[in-house]
């Protein structure tokens, strides 16, 4: 049998609950039926909304698997059940769901998923904006609203299909209005709160944008594969080029101005890296200080490689896909650009094509390089131009001696020196080969024309061959030494562009761009590559550059050849990536080896603790048991109840203890037990309170029931209360009160203790970092700020935490206005609702 085909996944994103996922997803389901395919549906949550279920009908449904989970019946996705039903098409929504502990083998949906994907199975799936791990936080700031359940990114882009289904706010407001969405009693707190105008179009705009991301990413690819060069004006992406001159700054503005002035437009900042031209004498300092600039005004940096400066701008700009280009005008002077010829700007122009092309002026125009010359090495232009000179110049020279009134005013001696300035001068411009034929030329038309007897030659004679040796040997020093000058020219300029290269990626790691995935792209962009990829193993292609990044990994690159100067460079790039994955190799092995550390800290802490406050109760019975049982003492009845009394106090102490050990240890193995159901703070603060009667309690009438464990949430708040009773000074009682706010209770607990200042650090355990108190002030054993061993464990926070958690609650600490400590428990309504209601607050306060 063959390998299964993996399945393709197709997912529909919305801006927000009710836009129309599950209906386009079930329609699809139905149409794809309807041409033959076999579909089931694994999943589907409709909502109680009657269009939605209505388009159930002929669709086969497999059934759910039911499980118990904390006093509660769930049903989830029977993934077993689906794939031994291997269909062609599996409905499965809600992507981000996390499934309930003990439904299956999987924690997440997504997990599911991938197994059905993996079996062959197409899945059509469903998601929110607010799913996605990137946009998270974003979400939250604008809704007001945390949302637990996330996905990453990645998942959702390895789609086949991102089908975007959208809704105008107005449209979905009004969706909503007519109870399309949720139920009647629901509508005007969603409308004045989560689907408010101004949150909606900004949940839209999200999707919008990220939606647009991944299409730009398939449509690069796609030209990529189909080698499409020319500009699809799809965007407006403007590439600035930047040479870390003074005039850096005003070409940055200038290209962000023009990206602004479309909705979406890109602004990519390039730097080309190379021996001469842009990179030559480039201030790492001034491109720090440019790169900076870029970001800040939302573009990105780019450095590149390059053998000619104009090739590798456009060549960037075309793979960027780019309609436009920045450059500034030639700080060259007039002179010297009519020595050198045409400089960047010109000829970025006429390779551009179909890129439009700005030339920015700016207040270095004109003015000077601060470069050193582009003409640094023998072009092209130079090779051609120097034999021809070595020709035309000694006859030129000839023509003009031979006049009237330079045979005059002028000796043998001069026009010697004159034809041997020329010899040099051909010798700076062409080298060797142009300087010996200036030479050999300059020799026979000065013994022809102006060595006596003259018309005719005299190459017998001494004096006329010993001329010739001297002008072919001046000739070959001077372009020797040309030669060479320009050699080591040449490699001083590669020397520092190649450093200014790896301190380019020095700053990337520095400013946090040092993930392996990030490393292999920039690496890729750098050379100039098609594609780059870390492997395990070299692959067989004999045309991929295969550059060795550490033991057991291998940075593999496609596209040009590159030569050995460039090879250079690579393995220091590859040295980076082997140092980052080894990095990632030692990072996961610690990962593996904390959990054994916390283990064994715990269990140092464990004895240590018990050595003293377990043995302390138990002394303490141990002496009045002892004591009663004693046949030499008479004791009085007063005497007698006061020893059962202690026996009694310890032994109640020692139990609570050992409850509180083993309900730590059944919180860290999951195993703990909770019976959830609706509880109101006046069920639960008599007997929470009974040991701590110093309280002051607010205004607890309005304050609604919550989803929590009645003893539990007892034993929570006495712990809660009873801390706040041992920091707060003798005449300052412990306030409790509560509020109620976006479906959740808020009970405050208030000392005015000493507080815990955010600043101070306790000593950590060896191979430990220093931690905040806030950050350890939840750990079991700890009891910050006491100078005694006869205050318990240190359990009671770390217990409070632990059960609070466990019942979907949260507990943080506070500073106290004034002085002290607050802890602030927050649980949810008993009567859950799908999305946040009118903002209220109702008790007493602080």
């Amino acid at each position: 049998m063959g390998d299964v085909r993996p399945g393709r996944l197709k997912v529909y994103l919305g801006a927000a609950p009710g836009v129309g996922k599950t209906y386009r997803m079930l329609d699809e389901a139905r149409r794809r039926a309807a041409r033959g395919a076999d579909v089931v549906v694994g999943f589907v949550e409709c909502h109680g909304r009657p269009g939605t279920e209505a388009l159930l009908d002929g669709l086969e449904i497999v059934p759910r698997a039911h499980c118990a989970h904390r006093g509660g019946e769930f049903e989830e996705m029977d993934l077993a059940a689906v794939l031994e039903r291997r269909p062609q098409v599996a409905i499965v929504d809600e992507l981000a769901h996390t499934n309930v502990p003990g439904a299956g083998r999987n924690a997440r949906r997504r997990q599911d998923i991938e197994e059905l994907l993996a079996a062959g199975i197409d899945v059509i799936s469903a998601l929110n904006i607010q799913h996605l791990e990137s946009l998270n936080d974003v979400v939250e700031k604008i809704t007001r609203m945390p949302q637990r359940e996330t996905v990453p990114d990645e998942v959702v882009r390895r789609a086949q299909q991102i089908e975007f289904v959208d809704i105008t706010p107005e449209g979905l407001r009004r969706r909503m209005a007519h109870g399309n969405i949720y139920a009647p009693e629901k509508i005007d707190a969603a409308l004045a709160d989560y689907f408010r105008p101004g949150n909606l179009t900004a949940l839209r705009q999200l999707a919008l944008l990220w939606v647009a991301d991944r299409v730009d990413e398939a449509l690069q690819s796609y030209r990529s594969e189909h080698g499409i060069g020319g500009v699809w004006e799809i965007r407006e992406r403007v590439v600035v080029a930047l040479t870390g001159g003074p005039e850096g700054g005003t070409l940055i503005r200038r290209a962000a101005r023009i990206a602004d002035r479309s909705a979406g437009g890109d602004l990519l900042a390039v730097h080309v890296t190379r021996s001469d031209g842009l990179a030559a004498g480039a201030s790492h300092a001034s491109l720090a200080r440019q790169r900076r600039l870029v970001e800040d005004l939302g573009g990105s940096y780019h450095s590149v490689v390059g053998d000619d400066v104009p090739t590798a701008l456009v060549d960037f700009a075309r793979a960027e896909n780019a309609t436009q280009l920045v450059l500034g005008t030639s700080r060259r002077g007039r002179v010297e650009r009519f020595v050198t010829g045409r400089g960047t700007g010109e000829t970025v122009v006429e390779l551009s094509s179909d890129i439009d092309v700005h030339i920015v002026t700016h207040e270095r125009a004109g003015r000077g390089t601060l470069l050193p010359s582009r003409r640094r090495t023998l072009s092209t232009a130079r090779r051609v131009a120097g034999p021809v000179a070595g020709l035309l110049l000694p006859v030129a020279l000839t023509f003009l001696l031979d006049l009237d009134w330079a045979r005059d005013r002028l000796n043998l001696t001069s026009e010697a020196l004159l034809f041997l300035l020329t010899v040099v001068g051909v010798a700076c411009i062409g080298g060797v080969v142009s300087a010996v034929i200036a030479s050999v030329t300059a020799s026979l038309l000065l013994n022809y024309w102006f060595i006596p007897p003259v018309g005719q030659f005299t190459l017998d004679d001494p004096n006329a061959l010993l001329a010739l040796a001297v002008f072919a040997a001046v000739a070959a020093v001077v372009a020797g030494v040309v030669d060479r000058s320009l050699r080591l020219s040449r490699r001083s300029a590669r020397a520092t562009a190649e450093a200014e290269t790896m301190s380019s990626l020095a700053g990337s790691i520095v400013r946090g761009g040092a993930t392996i995935p990030a490393l292999v792209e920039r690496t890729r962009e750098t050379f100039g590559m098609d594609s780059a990829e870390l492997v395990d193993e070299p692959p067989g292609d004999n045309g991929a550059t295969v550059v060795p990044a550490g033991p057991g990994a291998f940075l593999v690159l496609r596209g040009r050849p590159l030569p050995s100067s460039e090879r250079r460079v690579l393995a220091a790039f590859a040295a980076h990536v082997g140092s980052a994955v080894e990095r990632a190799r030692l990072a996961e092995a610690a990962a593996e080896v904390e959990p054994v550390k916390a283990a064994d800290r715990m269990r140092t802490a464990l004895l240590r603790a018990v050595g003293h406050d377990l043995r302390t109760p138990l002394a303490a019975g141990w002496a009045a048991v002892s004591s009663l049982r004693s046949r030499d003492v008479e004791f009085s009845d007063e005497d007698r109840d006061e020893l059962l009394a202690t026996a009694d106090e310890s032994m109640a102490r020692l139990n609570r203890l050992v409850e509180n050990l083993l309900d730590l240890s059944r919180l860290q193995a999951g195993a703990l037990t909770l019976n959830l159901r609706a509880t109101t703070l006046e069920e639960v603060l008599p007997a929470a309170l009974a040991d701590t009667p110093e309280v002051v309690v607010g205004d607890l009438e309005e304050i609604p029931a919550v989803l929590a464990d009645p003893p539990l949430l007892e034993r929570v708040i006495a712990n809660l209360v009873g801390n706040a009773a041992r920091h707060s000074p003798a005449d300052r009682k412990v306030l409790l009160t509560a509020s109620a706010h976006a479906g959740r209770v808020e009970i405050r607990v208030v000392d005015r203790g000493p507080g815990l200042p955010p600043a101070l650090k306790l000593s950590a355990p060896p191979g430990q970092g220093g931690t905040s108190v806030r950050d350890r002030l939840f750990e079991p054993f700890q009891r910050l700020g006491d100078t005694d061993n006869t205050t318990g464990l240190g359990l009671g926070l770390a217990l409070s935490r632990g059960l609070t958690e466990a019942m979907d609650g949260t507990l943080t600490p506070e500073d106290t206005p004034g002085g002290g400590l607050t802890m602030v428990l927050s649980l949810p309504f008993a009567e859950r609702v799908d999305l946040p209601s009118d903002t209220q607050s109702v008790g007493g306060g602080v």
